[in-house]
């Protein structure tokens, strides 16, 4: 048994049944870094000997508990992209200035994954502060697409990602701020959730936009994500954006009924902008769920474009906010992309932040009323597969690669990204699901209903 590929669900029933061992899983882990990691990049501080002494611990713990007793996820390993602190292992945010910062204090997703058991294998490659969708690391290299070692793994969640689809982790964290968390699931053909805005906990976590950043798992299938999502979401009182809104079971995950449920597919403005391959696949994605009895409309939502636009000023306006001083003190610590960005943010007047802001409240609005009619709107996840490495620069690139996920972190709502196909050179496709505010689970669910079909046509 390859115990390195299990999914999150698969691990968990067999340390139930203790039929294996968390030691022997995050060995399996590790040893899958030592061999993939030169190739691929992914971590920039791999925990190994901590991983271990609390594969230990669990294992122990395995050892007493029946089943019922056991921490959900006990002994499932996970990586944090390096935004999230963690007490005693140094958290960088992908810069120099940060490269020796160790925090006292876990961010409060990690305490909650902690405390289900899970163990802490390392901290994953980011774009420099979370500021680009390429993970092209002036400070600690470039992560390398597992499909493709010559293309980007997307970002800034690119490490995640990456470290997902080679097999290293079963489990990871990401963050979004305009497609973070679903541009790499896209590209490396992984499992990538942005939560409603509020659902996760923010705390501890180091910040690039304010109004505008989401945390959330990223895993090898939708049921796992539910998994992942049960352990994090809920109220954080010490958190000004946390939202104390009823948290669902997402660890139960079933099949969706999509009979008579009315889709949106975006059409105008998305597909018809999409690279061909890309585009045909989500069509075929949306027959499947035209097949499990749904109800696909084509629908113009090229007005949307406006609110990926007004992500785009917010996004580096917010975060030249946040690093003002030390842009302004020492600006030679920053790589040059995002250098320019930053100064561009700071460039801009409140005039149009303002009027970003207005956007942003039409746009919540306007998709309010979408979803008073609609269940699900149904959308690619990124325009292409995943480009060269050596190519367009950074800043391009997330002009690129964000028109299809950024307007959905200036409304807020749930979003799932995960797998419809592969282009001609192999090369994944992502689909995006969007629901209504706090609507996770019935996004999970529809995910999931899909990809339990898709899997029934792959063996047939």
């Amino acid at each position: 048994m390859n115990l390195h590929t299990l999914n999150i669900s698969e691990a968990q029933t067999l340390i139930q049944q203790k039929k294996i061992s968390p030691v022997e899983l995050v060995e399996a882990c590790l040893r899958q870094i030592d061999i993939e990691e030169t190739r691929i990049n992914a971590f920039i501080t791999v925990t190994a000997e901590t991983a271990r002494a609390q594969a230990k611990e669990a294992e122990s713990l395995q050892m007493k508990l029946s089943a019922e007793e056991m921490p959900l996820l006990l002994g499932i390993p996970f990586a944090a992209k390096d935004l999230y602190d963690t007490a005693g292992i140094r958290t960088t945010g992908g810069t120099s200035f940060r490269a020796d910062d160790i925090p006292k204090e876990d961010a409060e997703v990690i305490r909650r994954l902690k405390n289900v058991g899970m163990i802490l294998l390392g901290k994953t490659n980011t774009h420099e502060i979370a500021l680009g969708v390429t993970t092209v690391n002036p400070h600690y290299g470039a992560t390398h697409n597992p499909h493709d070692t010559n293309r980007i793994a997307g970002g800034s969640s690119g490490g995640s990602a990456a470290a997902l689809a080679a097999n290293m982790c079963p489990a990871a964290l990401g963050t979004d701020t305009g497609g973070s968390i679903r541009i790499p699931a896209s590209l490396c053909g992984v499992v990538g959730l942005k939560p409603t805005f509020g659902r996760v906990s923010l705390r501890g976590i180091m910040p690039l936009s304010w109004n505008l950043d989401h945390a959330g798992p990223m895993t090898r299938s939708v049921n796992d994500a539910g998994l992942m999502l049960n352990a994090m979401a809920g109220y954080d009182a010490r958190d000004p954006s946390s939202v104390d809104v009823g948290v669902e079971d997402y660890a139960s995950i079933t099949e969706a009924n999509l009979k008579g449920v009315r889709i949106g597919l975006a059409e105008e403005g998305y597909l018809d902008f999409a690279n061909p391959e890309v585009a045909s696949a989500v069509r075929e994605a949306a027959s499947v769920f035209q097949s499990l009895g749904a109800k696909v409309e084509s629908i113009d939502f090229s007005w949307l474009t406006e609110a990926a636009r007004a992500n785009g000023l917010m996004t580096p306006a917010d975060g030249a906010a946040y690093h003002h001083e030390r842009m302004n003190k020492t600006p030679e610590v920053y790589g040059k992309d995002v250098l320019r960005r930053l100064r561009t943010g700071a460039a801009y007047t409140s005039s149009e932040y303002s009027l970003a802001r207005r956007t942003q409240a039409e746009t919540k609005r306007r998709m309010e009323i979408f979803f008073g009619e609609y269940g699900l709107l149904l959308l690619p996840s990124t325009a292409v597969t995943a480009p060269p490495i050596e190519g367009k620069d950074a800043v391009e690139e997330a002009k690129l690669l964000t028109r299809f996920t950024a307007p959905f972190n200036l409304t807020g709502l749930p979003v799932l990204s995960l797998p419809c196909g592969v282009d001609g050179k192999g090369l994944p496709i992502g689909l995006q699901i969007v629901g209504a505010a706090w609507q996770e689970k019935k996004i999970l669910e529809a995910g999931y209903a899909y990809e339990l079909e898709t899997k029934k046509v792959r063996l047939a």
